[in-house]
């Protein structure tokens, strides 16, 4: 069941005065130093077979500010300074948990510029955000409202490479809770021809948002090339200009996966989907450029975050179950299934599919009677006397 009161992050865009964009960036600047003086200084002692944890490098950056070299770390707020050591070792954390690479080093042109704030570093009063060093609060446009009473526990400051600035307050939203119980169940197959396919027959068509713009991508990003690589006032111009087409591309899809996995989690109780693994799909250099605007993954995440909220159910169906060699009505198993086949009849009951719909409604099946018994569905295999049969196999626990 999902908690009693949800955090969420609230973003809004905000637009920062000179001086308020000085101090950001050189907080942008402190933070990055800091996080890779303390990644060497953990790899150094990794290498010695020896571990420093938070504490350690807290102390570190304490011994860091009295140095003459290092002494413009305190012209900013010390709050973002602590959170990138947390960050740090939240980052060991996941990989020494096996559930994440060994942490790299940030750079300068390529890294993402952001800054957290806890309640110590910030003020927050009559919908007025001022940050610590700053005399002024922030011109946030509030695009909406917080929720009522809410007081935000963190707040992030960040920079996108388009040049916009952004504001992420994380508050407790009493409004989440969970949804009536329902008996619904869909289940759902991805596509490129179409984004989404439904057990219930409904097709969703794929929006390409980056094929959209692709002509004016293609030229902005063709007059990059010509630029002379360096740190150059044109460089900078044509690479913004290049960042703010992949922005509003990134914007579109984001808000039309936003609206559409909120309403497959509030009609329904139980959304069957199924595992892919889209790191080796994206290795077919045909499709990945499609497949990466199709954005899947960000998909597949928002639609289980939003049912822990909402106190609904999301199945990931083995991703070897074979869904579109199934016969939904009798379930035979076909021999083949190439990808031009759009549309095929059972050979045994003689029921036409359309080949989209039919996985899904297999998935729906498998993913029943996934939440029943607790299994991962794998593919099926012929038996001696030609039937078929489904081999069930126990899900890995986590490390």
């Amino acid at each position: 069941m999902p908690p009693t009161c949800v955090k969420r992050a609230f973003k809004y865009r905000f637009y920062p005065t000179d001086e308020q964009a000085a101090e950001l960036s050189r907080t942008f600047g402190c933070v990055r130093k800091v996080y890779n003086l303390a990644l060497a200084a953990r790899t150094e002692a990794w290498a010695r077979q020896e571990r420093v944890n938070y504490n350690a490098t807290s102390a570190m950056l304490t011994a860091w500010k009295k140095t003459e070299e290092l002494s413009y770390l305190n012209d900013v707020s010390s709050v973002p300074l602590q959170q990138t050591l947390r960050h740090l070792q939240t980052a060991f954390t996941h990989f020494f948990a096996k559930r994440a690479k060994y942490p790299r080093f940030k750079s300068r042109k390529k890294s993402r510029k952001s800054a957290e704030y806890t309640t110590s570093g910030f003020r927050f009063r009559d919908g007025r955000l001022t940050l610590a060093k700053m005399s002024e609060p922030l011109t946030i446009v509030w695009s909406r409202p917080l929720p009522e009473g809410a007081t935000p526990s963190t707040v992030t400051v960040s920079q996108d490479s388009a040049g916009r600035w952004f504001v992420s307050m994380l508050c407790e939203d009493p409004a989440v809770k969970p949804l009536p119980a329902t008996d619904t169940a869909v289940g759902t197959d991805v596509g490129l021809d179409h984004l989404l396919r439904l057990s219930t027959g409904q097709k969703i068509a794929n929006p390409r948002h980056e094929r959209r713009d692709r002509v004016r991508l293609t030229k902005a990003q063709r007059e990059l090339s010509h630029k002379a690589k360096g740190d150059g006032a044109n460089r900078a111009k044509a690479r913004r200009k290049v960042a703010r087409i992949h922005a509003r591309i990134a914007d579109r899809r984001r808000d039309g996966l936003h609206k559409l996995t909120t309403r497959l989690v509030r009609e329904n109780q139980t959304n069957v989907i199924e595992d892919l693994t889209l790191r080796n799909m994206v290795k077919n250099r045909s499709l990945a450029r499609a497949i990466s605007d199709a954005a899947w993954a960000e998909f597949r995440s928002m639609l289980e975050y939003k049912a822990q909220w909402y106190g609904r159910d999301v199945v990931a169906v083995d991703r070897f179950f074979p869904s579109s060699k199934l016969c939904s009505t009798c379930g035979t198993l076909q021999d083949k299934m190439p990808l031009n086949v759009r549309t095929w009849t059972c050979e045994r009951c003689g029921t036409t599919h359309d080949r989209d719909v039919n996985a899904a409604k297999n998935l729906l099946a498998a993913g029943l009677a996934v939440s029943v018994c607790g299994a991962g569905v794998r593919p099926q295999r012929r038996t001696p006397g030609g039937q078929s049969a489904t081999k069930q196999k126990t899900p890995r626990r986590e490390p």
